[in-house]
């Protein structure tokens, strides 16, 4: 007895009777892996059969073929079902897309057919054959668009890689086929341009909140130098923790990982849709990193199989992708979410979230709240310091009978943790900052605490007047000092 699927999904159709839409499902199926269309039951599943003339099965088989293009045959079955006839329409996979009914593409999405748009259209197109849009010439620029200075430090790159390249710039484009004649390839153009062009716009963005912009940039060059842009206006928006070892070298704690954010970028940066119009934007809020690509992940990927490792990475723009990989910026493809994750579950920290949205792709990091951070390396560094003073005292004190080191420790960590509280939110920010950072700015700290000047300068009078911080040097060239006092 034939075994009948219970629901439609992916690669299954149900239809009562044979008409266009049999057809449209039959081009969605071999615009994807393939897949059945059963006449003669139910979207619920319920067999109503068909009835089958003499010349019905030839009459279908050549209104298909009548009507794709290229022209696709399905395989054709005949089964009884509760005595019932039911038809099976078989495609597979066509290997050269896409298919279309009547001059309309359309794609198998979960358990139904959707229209292609133009974009997809020609990216189905260029995956089927093994390629992308980025290996096709510009035709809207030449070689004299593209600097080739920048393509001789990418020549240097690969010579100290140990590549015995010794090819002239426009020797070199060629033999990587990123030249057709005098027309550089899209990929050649993004990663060579002489000039700013909003081909390649980075939109760049320190928030105090949802609407309160503290800070802006914009990056315009070639894909290649945008990377250390990008890096550089992260870097100077998060904050950096100085962790005292007591040795002569202490450690330096990012806000989030640095090699984290590197691969986020090149991610951004060599999946992303330049077809789009929209533009690539990274915006830093006080507890938060939002990474907005345009160009969402393919039909075939889901947010699932992104997590798990689960896929088959194909790069969006292959001919970047390959270059950069020959430059050393990526390792290979498809690793650098993994690597991602790796790197916040390592320092055991809040894991990024991953989602198509809008027309493109959006990745979020998360971290403790900015003020959370400050405070408690702030009581960690002014304990440290007092108790280092305090237990030495006490170590005076038990020789001579008159105090127990343990509890003068026991009365550092109350005295420090109730001087501390005494101060507000904004200048536990202000001091856990300059702790951080002694030559930081008041400009600087406005940013950080969401604050005025006029009202930065007000605490950093009350942080003085406390005794918490001394001021050495002229306004222009100085630094703050932290005393370690009792608090």
């Amino acid at each position: 007895m034939y075994e009948l699927p219970d629901v439609e999904g992916l690669t299954v159709e149900f239809k009562t009777s044979f008409n266009e839409e049999v057809i449209i499902s039959l081009v969605a199926f071999s615009n994807a892996t393939g897949g059945s269309v059963y006449v003669g039951i139910a979207d619920d599943g319920e067999v109503k059969g068909v009835s089958i003339g003499k010349e019905s099965i030839a009459n279908w088989i050549n209104e298909i073929k009548s009507k794709t293009a290229p022209v696709i045959i399905p395989d054709v079955e005949l089964i009884e079902v509760e005595d019932k006839t039911v038809v099976v329409f078989k495609v597979f996979e066509y290997p050269i897309k896409p298919v279309s009914i009547k001059g309309r593409y359309y794609k198998r999405v979960k358990n139904a057919n959707q229209l292609l748009t133009i974009t997809e259209v020609v990216n189905l197109h260029l995956h089927s054959i093994n390629s992308s849009w980025d290996t096709y010439p510009d035709v809207s620029h030449t070689l004299e668009d593209i600097s080739l200075e920048k393509v001789q430090n990418c020549i240097e790159m690969l010579r100290e890689k140990g590549s015995l390249i010794t090819d002239s710039p426009h020797s070199f484009l060629l033999k990587f086929r990123l030249l057709h004649e005098n027309s550089p390839t899209n990929a050649a153009y993004l990663m060579f341009k002489n000039d700013y062009s909003i081909a390649t716009t980075i939109e760049l963005g320190r928030f105090q909140n949802n609407i309160t912009i503290k800070d802006t940039a914009r990056t315009q060059s070639d894909i290649i130098a945008q990377v250390n842009e990008v890096m550089e206006f992260v870097k100077k928006h998060i904050n950096l923790e100085i962790i005292i070892t007591g040795e002569p070298q202490n450690i330096q704690k990012w806000q989030y990982p640095l090699e984290a954010i590197r691969e986020i970028v090149l991610n951004m940066i060599i999946h992303r849709d330049y077809r789009s119009s929209s533009d690539s934007i990274v915006k830093i809020f006080n507890d938060k990193i939002e990474f907005f690509n345009p160009g969402r992940l393919p039909d075939t990927i889901s947010i699932e199989n992104l997590l798990s490792n689960n896929y088959k990475s194909t790069p969006r723009n292959k001919k970047i992708a390959d270059f950069f990989k020959e430059l050393g910026l990526i390792e290979k493809y498809g690793s650098g979410i993994q690597r991602v994750i790796g790197y916040f579950k390592e320092e055991n920290r809040p894991l990024p979230e991953f989602k198509n949205i809008s027309d493109g792709f959006q990745v979020t990091f998360f971290a403790f709240e900015p003020e959370n951070i400050v405070k408690k390396g702030t009581e960690k560094i002014l304990k440290k310091g007092t108790e280092n003073r305090i237990e030495k005292e006490a170590r005076n004190s038990v020789e001579k009978g008159n105090l127990i080191e343990k509890d003068a420790k026991k009365g550092t960590e109350k005295s420090v943790k109730k001087g501390i509280e005494k101060l507000t939110k904004n200048q536990q920010l202000i001091l856990g900052s300059i702790i951080q950072n002694p030559h930081i700015k008041i400009k600087e700290l406005t940013t950080i605490v969401g604050i005025g000047e006029s009202k930065i300068k007000a605490n950093l009078s009350t942080l003085k007047t406390k005794g918490f911080i001394e001021r050495i040097g002229a306004d222009k060239g100085g630094y703050w000092k932290i005393i370690k006092n009792d608090i």
